[in-house]
């Protein structure tokens, strides 16, 4: 969870606090330009909004739904009234993102469905935690919430990635309890990125039933989605969509962003970046006395344990990110598309003098 932001802010100094506040891609903005020419048919009726249907089809490589929302809330939140009732239990990691940062929204949007929350290191559940979830839930019969769906976070909280092997273990135990299985995909550029597979892969033939599919950390203004593979589960989502006020009058805006960020694989290259400068900036910080990673540095997101004085030294010198709740000491670095070389190579010179002052 996110504490109180911290350093210099708006166009000061480096700022490694969150990719959410990483300008918007060129790319992107001049989709956002090209759909702005002339009127366009409202509520997702326009030609960027049913071209998105086929992109992400392709994308995909199968038949699916795409329903555009602006944020990743709302896809998760939307996700999870979907697949689980009201009495249903939907198992996630305990720092999982909809845990965590949604305010309630997945529990307030299906009417109460309950998130039970499952351990496991770096952020990935553990099989055996969720077969011991699904037990102690089964064995209750109608005094306890009704196993109904299990989501997934791909890249986790702590900024590691499941390898395919890990996320068929997973679903394979949901579908033997006849769960549906959701993937927060905030970051599954980077996700898919890190693995070299495709993104069918990674998602519905891995058995993933619905997706959210983010685009906003990576380069966008304000677009998400919910991808649905499972037509059957696409029936209703669109009131829902319509009720959480999601149903955008001006929904090109929206689908062309999207249209944008996958064509010529630009969401990968982006990820590429964003994943490229967090390795580096890992290796630098792991050289420098006092630091210690907490998990391993496999998107584009950094937990680095760090000596206060060397925090406090960063910050001066102009290096924004967040101390992180839950360890001491712990903070967390973010790279984006737009992390500079030069910028990381400022961070790492800093921490070494601040390191070599303080011995």
């Amino acid at each position: 969870m996110e504490t109180v932001q911290s350093g210099k802010r708006d166009g000061e100094g480096i700022n490694l606090r969150s990719d959410n506040e990483a300008p918007v891609a060129p790319e992107i903005l001049a989709a956002i330009e090209a759909a702005n020419r002339g009127p366009a048919a409202s509520y997702g009726d326009d030609a960027f909004s049913q071209r998105l249907q086929q992109t992400f089809r392709t994308l995909f490589e199968t038949d699916l739904t795409v329903f555009p929302v602006l944020t990743g809330t709302a896809a998760n939140a939307l996700s999870v009234a979907q697949l689980a009732p009201p009495y249903g239990a939907v198992f996630c990691h305990e720092h999982a993102h909809m845990n965590t940062d949604e305010c309630g929204a997945p529990e307030f949007f299906s009417g109460g469905a309950k998130l039970v929350l499952l351990g496991g290191a770096h952020g990935r559940i553990d099989a055996d935690a969720l077969v011991r979830a699904l037990e102690a839930l089964e064995a209750h019969d109608d005094h306890q919430v009704k196993p109904a769906a299990l989501s997934l976070s791909q890249s986790t909280e702590c900024g590691t990635v499941y390898d395919l092997e890990e996320i068929r273990q997973l679903t394979a135990l949901a579908r033997e309890s006849k769960l549906r299985v959701h993937m927060d995909g905030a970051r599954l550029a980077n996700a898919v990125q890190r693995l070299r597979c495709s993104p069918a892969d990674a998602t519905w033939r891995a058995g993933v039933d619905l997706l959210s599919f983010g685009a906003t950390k990576n380069g966008a203004l304000a677009a998400e989605a919910v991808v649905v593979f499972d037509r059957d589960l696409a029936e209703e989502l669109g009131r829902r969509r319509k009720r959480a006020g999601h149903l955008l009058s001006k929904m090109r805006y929206v689908s062309a962003q999207l249209e944008a960020y996958v064509a010529d694989d630009l969401w990968l290259r982006l990820a590429g970046r964003a994943n490229g400068a967090a390795a580096k900036l890992a290796e630098g910080l792991q050289a420098i006395d006092g630091v210690e990673l907490a998990h391993p540095v496999e998107a584009n997101e950094i937990f680095a344990h760090m000596p206060p004085a060397l925090a406090e030294g960063l910050e001066k010198a102009g290096v924004a990110f967040l101390p992180w709740t839950g360890a001491r000491d712990l903070y967390r670095l973010v790279a984006s598309y737009s992390t500079s070389d030069e910028a990381l190579g400022h961070v790492l010179e800093h921490a070494a003098r601040l390191a070599r002052e303080a011995g």
